[in-house]
């Protein structure tokens, strides 16, 4: 009887790069392969309006036009984490949060371990430090706001139970773009990013 291989636990990318997703190294990630894998992977569950899927990529871009407005006086590396903050779904794919609870801590601790990898991969802390990652999350929160009464068919009284309700005078519109101007929107918010870490 031969013994069985074990599981693969590794995806070749785009880039030719082979991302262990045990142990993911920063030497395996391309901001190319994050961006290519975050335009494919659509919020929702693709369950919104429209021609095209609410990627995650775009939904990252939102997520960083808000904190932005939020939090005017943070830096280019908090701004940069902010665009990353779903980067490991790039890999995992969007996992609606009622189903990240089913699977439970197994789904975190990679998560995580994707997380921390592309944070050092690009010169950010790792983990994303406490009181950051709670003002990334709230501007997740908003976002999905906008998007659930925009585009997902909540109404707003709605999100307003399962959400955060922006604050007065914010706004954000939600225009789900074709994959490929999504992939070049992410990349093109990176690039600003990172010539402001120069």
């Amino acid at each position: 009887m031969r013994a069985r291989r074990p599981a693969r636990a590794w995806q070749r990318m785009l880039s030719g790069r082979r991302l262990d997703l045990l142990d993911p190294s920063p030497l395996d990630i391309e901001i190319e392969d994050i961006a290519r894998g975050l335009a494919r992977v659509a919020r929702w569950n693709g369950q919104t309006s429209g021609d095209h899927a609410f990627s995650v990529a775009e939904h990252s871009v939102v997520v960083l036009d808000l904190f932005v407005q939020l939090y005017p006086a943070t830096s280019a590396h908090d701004r940069m984490s902010a665009l990353l903050h779903d980067a490991a779904e790039y890999v995992v794919g969007d996992m609606i949060s009622p189903f990240k609870a089913v699977l439970g801590d197994d789904y975190k601790a990679v998560e995580a371990r994707l997380d921390d990898a592309v944070n050092r991969r690009f010169g950010l802390s790792a983990p994303t430090p406490t009181a950051l990652k709670k003002k990334i999350k709230r501007c997740d929160i908003i976002c999905a706001w906008f998007e659930a009464t925009q585009i997902a068919g909540f109404t707003v009284a709605e999100a307003d139970q399962c959400f955060i309700t922006p604050p007065d005078g914010l706004h954000v519109t939600i225009d789900p773009k074709p994959v490929v101007k999504a992939e070049d929107l992410f990349l093109a918010r990176f690039a600003e990013l990172k010539a402001a870490l120069s």
